[in-house]
């Protein structure tokens, strides 16, 4: 029981946490639950379906396959999290003031809704097909009793929605204005994080170079096990024995998505201007 608590805990954590960001960054956004509702189950669909056939997935492409299947979701996500970024630099400070206006923009088509889906998809996808396959093998391992494992998987999913539950209520306590300032950066790192988790699995089956490998250990001053280190392994790809790749991936995202928010950000004066009374 116990060790099926702690498997779904961990992998429904990361699936609420990035759906959790991504519905407080859309708050109030007319749509937006739904396409996330959308791609949560059409992620659900698809965990289930690589759950069960992980076991033949994982000895494709010369025993790759569960590694290229992670990267290729990771990038994924981490380029439509990108634009969602981008976008929200260019309508963030729109929505914070007017946020009726947004949502007629948003019937327009002008925000990249399918994003949402297609990460809230990508998350739920990965982490559902990794807890079924996981849970797969700890019960053949243990010898363990259905009903014990499933009871420690409900406890464990319990756990990982009360958490991101209250990770979403704290975001939406933040007034509209900054909040669109704070779930951008958070945002960037979450996909900055994810662009890095991809390098590694890459890294892993040696389609990268390591270069250095690893470039440091931190374990003994936060450890990836713990639960301060998990939560930063989800919300910004933190390794405590990073390789140079992943470290150089991970800063060469960042600064061309910070680069790019900064550049496409209405000025001040001109946002001030347009919502001036005629």
């Amino acid at each position: 029981m116990i060790s099926s608590m702690v498997i779904v805990f961990r992998e429904m954590l990361e699936m609420v946490l990035v759906i959790g960001v991504l519905l407080a960054a859309t708050r109030g956004l007319p749509g937006s639950r739904l396409w996330i509702t959308l791609g949560s189950g059409a992620g659900l669909l698809g965990a289930v379906f690589f759950g069960v056939f992980m076991e033949q997935m994982e000895t494709s492409f010369g025993g790759n396959g569960e590694f290229l299947f992670n990267a290729a979701l990771l990038l994924m996500a981490a380029t439509l999290i990108a634009w969602t970024v981008l976008w929200m630099s260019r309508h963030g400070r729109e929505a914070g003031q007017r946020m009726q206006q947004v949502g007629n923009s948003v019937s327009r088509g002008e925000l990249p809704f399918l994003s949402l889906a297609v990460v809230s998809m990508a998350a739920v996808m990965r982490e559902g097909s990794e807890a079924a396959f996981f849970l797969f093998g700890a019960a053949q391992g243990m010898g363990a009793d259905n009903g014990s494992m499933l009871l420690g998987g409900i406890l464990g999913a319990v756990m990982a929605l009360v958490l991101g539950a209250l990770f979403y209520l704290g975001m939406i306590r933040i007034p509209m204005k900054a909040l669109f300032g704070i779930i951008g950066w958070m945002l960037m790192l979450l996909a900055a994080g994810m662009a890095s988790q991809a390098a590694w699995n890459l890294v892993a089956i040696d389609w990268l170079p390591a270069m250095i490998d690893p470039l440091w250990n931190s374990a003994a001053l936060l450890s990836q096990q713990s639960l301060p280190g998990e939560l930063l392994h989800i919300l910004i790809g933190y390794d405590e024995a990073p390789s140079a790749m992943q470290v150089l991936v991970f800063i060469l995202s960042l600064t061309v998505m910070g680069i790019l928010y900064y550049r496409l950000k209405p000025p001040m004066k001109a946002t001030t201007q347009n919502h001036q009374p005629a």
